[in-house]
């Protein structure tokens, strides 16, 4: 049974059908998000009845988009674990501290389950050709689930996107055009072509609403990993902040269904000093953000000028009393080397970053020793070869 009943505009509340291929609002532009019917879930579908289940992001199906199993397109999704961090709980004070780590998940990175749900939803619309911007693991992501469902991809990358992004793409069959600038530039490249292209069907960052259905499955993982207790402080690298946002509605649905209380963590956002919208939006108190101009961070998937939905990452940051810092790249670099040589984690500059906020946050009274905070990393650090450097 799955209880998918509508899409609905985050902003100006229309409301679109899923069953014919939408992107964005049709009467404002802004992102659509899919809506379920909680009071019937709430009857049928049980925390109990999750027990049973394969550890997959597939076990949420009820509350997923992808209605016929047989469209289902999958390389594994596994349940990510939660892993104690100890040596640098102590080191810093924080005697509660887990990591989640994404990079577990095919192509080695969260995107896997936003592009997972994109492209099997896709395949439900009867979508053949696929395309995106990316700064280089989504790239990864849709070029292996496209590859698996059959689908054709063009893939738009900054010409100083990673090279190992860059290789399995290729590898994986997709069509790759590189482009010079970031990925704001790689997206204006990709929708020029797309005008003598109409058969593309654009999967960027909540230019559809499926992406955002996948990552909200880290939400439910994390819940019930945590015995329906939901930590007291998240704190997650944002780009596109798709993840962000999806725990964050995650969260609203389990409480819809009984399944937790009304209490929230506190959701930090951390970026790049060398990109950091967001921040500066917090800072200023802004609903949104403004453009970042000459953006630059080692941290690719951070390098992001202006999230698409930068209202809705905002949003949850303020209504849950959390917070926005930038580190910048030296301090990433640092944190990916301690993190590695304290806990034997390897993970991407990305995660890293949230570890070297944590000192911020700390000094700032943003987090206590007395919080479970769990830190997202987003995908494996041997994607990011360039970030090490040889010491002979």
């Amino acid at each position: 049974m799955n209880f998918l009943t509508h899409l609905e505009c985050s902003v100006c509340g229309d409301r679109h059908s899923p069953h014919e291929i939408q992107t964005i609002c049709r009467s404002c532009g802004k992102a659509l998000v899919a809506r379920y019917d909680l009071q019937a879930a709430r009857k049928s579908f049980s925390q109990a009845s999750l027990k049973d289940r394969p550890p997959s992001l597939w076990k949420y199906a009820e509350l997923l988009p992808v209605e016929r199993e047989e469209n289902v397109v999958s390389l594994g999704e596994q349940t990510t674990p939660i892993i104690p961090t100890p040596k640098l709980g102590e080191a810093l004070g924080l005697p509660h501290l887990l990591m989640k780590d994404e990079g577990q998940l095919p192509t080695g990175s969260f995107k896997a389950r936003g592009l997972a749900m994109a492209v099997s939803k896709a395949k439900e619309l009867g979508i053949k050709t696929v395309c995106i911007p990316s700064a280089g693991n989504a790239a990864g992501a849709l070029a292996a689930y496209a590859a698996r469902a059959g689908m054709e991809a063009f893939i738009f990358l900054p010409e100083d996107t990673p090279e190992i992004n860059i290789k399995e793409c290729l590898a994986y069959g997709s069509h790759v055009k590189l482009v010079q600038g970031n990925i704001s530039d790689a997206a204006k490249k990709m929708n020029e072509q797309k005008k003598t292209n109409p058969g593309w069907f654009d999967v960027s960052t909540l230019k559809e609403p499926y992406r955002l259905e996948g990552k909200k499955t880290m939400g439910y993982e994390l819940a019930e990993q945590m015995e329906w207790q939901l930590p007291d402080v998240v704190v997650y690298p944002t780009g596109g902040g798709t993840g962000l946002i999806g725990m964050w509605k995650a969260f609203d649905e389990m409480e819809q269904l009984g399944w937790i209380g009304s209490r929230r963590p506190r959701m930090i956002s951390v970026q790049a000093s060398g990109c950091a919208p967001i921040v500066r939006a917090y800072n200023e108190q802004k609903p949104d953000s403004k453009f970042w101009e000459n953006a630059e961070t080692i941290a690719s998937g951070l390098r992001v000028p202006k999230a698409f939905a930068d209202h809705l990452i905002l949003d949850a940051v303020y209504k849950s009393g959390g917070s926005a810092v930038a580190v910048n790249d030296e301090e990433i670099v640092a944190s990916v080397y301690e993190i590695a040589r304290t806990e034997g984690l390897f993970i991407c500059p990305e995660g890293a970053a949230c570890f070297a906020a944590l000192r911020y946050l700390l000094s700032q009274g943003k987090v206590s020793e007395t919080d479970r905070v769990v830190v997202f990393n987003t995908a494996t650090g041997i994607k990011y070869p360039e970030v090490i450097k040889r010491e002979l």
